[in-house]
C-alpha cells in the first residue's frame, strides 16, 4: 500500500497500574535486530523476531503482517493471527519472550481475510484462547470462506475455520484484568473490518493508541464499488470515525500502511497526534479515486 500520511509504527498498550509498573517485562530484540532480519522482506509469512514496541505491547507477527500481543496482569490479548503458515512462528515468538501460550486469553481480529486470520484456528488450538469478533465477521470466520458481500470475494483461498466465542458490537470494550480495548466497527476494506483503541502508559507517559484496520479499496475485477452505494456510504462513515478517534499513535495490520519500519528505524516520530486523521484522508482519496476510475471505464 502507498504511504503519504504520517502514522505510527510502534504500539502502546501498557498498563498504568502499580503492579504492572513494578513487574519488568522482556524486551524482545532491538529495533536494529528486527529491521536487519526483515530487510527487503515483506512477505506475509516471512519470519520476524518478537519486538517490544512500548510498555506491554509486542509485535509477534511476521515481516509483512502485524500481530500484536498485549500483556496484562490477568492474561494477554492477541490481535490478528496472520497466515496459517505464520501461526507457529507467532506462537514461537510468544514463547521466545518468556510468556506462556496458555496465558493468551483472547484473540481479536482486524478483518476476515486469510492474511490476518488464517493462523487464528491454530493459535486457538495452541493457546486455548477465546475469539471475540463482530457479527459481520462471524460467517467468514466460522466457514473459512469470505462472504459474497466482500469486495474481495473469490480472490482469496479458504482458511481454517475458527470458533467465535463472543460477539461484540460497535463501541463495546473487551476487558481483561488491567487491559481494556475498545472495538470500533469500520467496514469498508471488508464488511467486518474492525479498529481497536486503548489508552497505554509507560510509567507516567500515556497516549491514546489506535490499531486501525486497512482502508484500501481493493476488490475483485468484477466488483464495482459504484454499484453498491450503501457499502460506499458505510466505507466513508468508517473513515470519518477513524479520523475522529483520540489518536496519538497509529498502527495498522500491514506495517507499510503506517510506516512501521521507518518509525522503528527512528526516521519518524513515535507519537504523532493527528495520525488517524491523516490516515483517513488517505483512505478518502483512494475510495474517491476508485469511484472515478469506475466511471471512466
Amino acid at each position: 500500500m502507498s504511504v503519504r500520511f504520517l502514522a505510527i509504527a510502534a504500539l502502546l498498550a501498557a498498563s498504568c497500574t502499580p503492579a504492572a509498573a513494578d513487574t519488568p517485562l522482556p524486551e524482545g530484540v532491538t529495533a536494529e535486530q528486527f529491521l536487519a532480519q526483515c530487510q527487503d522482506k515483506d512477505g506475509w509469512s516471512d519470519p520476524a523476531p518478537p519486538i517490544r514496541l512500548f510498555g506491554n505491547v509486542y509485535d509477534v507477527g511476521t515481516c509483512g503482517i502485524v500481530s500484536l500481543l498485549v500483556v496484562g496482569n490477568a492474561g494477554h490479548v492477541l490481535l490478528d493471527g496472520a497466515t496459517s503458515e505464520a501461526a507457529p512462528l507467532i506462537a514461537a515468538n510468544i514463547q521466545r519472550l518468556g510468556f506462556k501460550l496458555g496465558d493468551v486469553k483472547w484473540i481479536v481480529t482486524s478483518h476476515e481475510h486469510f492474511d490476518h486470520v488464517g493462523g487464528v484456528s491454530e493459535l486457538q488450538r495452541l493457546t486455548g484462547a477465546k475469539l471475540a469478533a463482530r457479527a459481520e465477521q462471524r460467517h467468514a470466520l466460522e466457514t473459512g470462506v469470505v462472504d459474497q458481500a466482500d469486495p474481495q470475494a473469490g480472490m482469496h483461498d479458504p482458511f481454517a475455520k475458527v470458533r467465535v466465542d463472543k460477539i461484540m458490537t460497535d463501541g463495546e470494550t473487551l476487558s481483561l484484568g488491567d487491559l481494556s480495548l475498545t472495538l470500533h466497527a469500520t467496514p469498508g476494506h471488508a464488511p467486518g473490518s474492525t479498529t481497536w483503541s486503548w489508552r497505554s502508559c509507560e510509567a507516567a507517559n500515556c497516549h491514546s493508541v489506535v490499531f486501525a484496520d486497512s482502508i484500501s479499496a481493493v476488490s475483485s475485477d468484477s466488483y464495482r464499488f459504484s454499484d453498491h452505494p450503501d457499502y460506499v456510504a458505510a466505507f466513508r462513515a468508517s473513515l470519518d470515525k477513524i479520523a475522529a478517534l483520540d489518536c496519538d499513535i497509529l498502527i495498522t495490520p500491514h506495517p507499510a500502511a503506517s510506516t512501521l519500519y521507518e518509525r522503528l528505524a527512528g526516521d519518524a516520530p513515535l507519537v504523532l497526534p493527528g495520525a488517524c486523521s491523516n490516515y483517513a484522508d488517505f483512505g478518502r482519496e483512494r475510495i474517491e479515486a476508485r469511484l472515478q476510475s469506475e466511471q471512466n471505464r
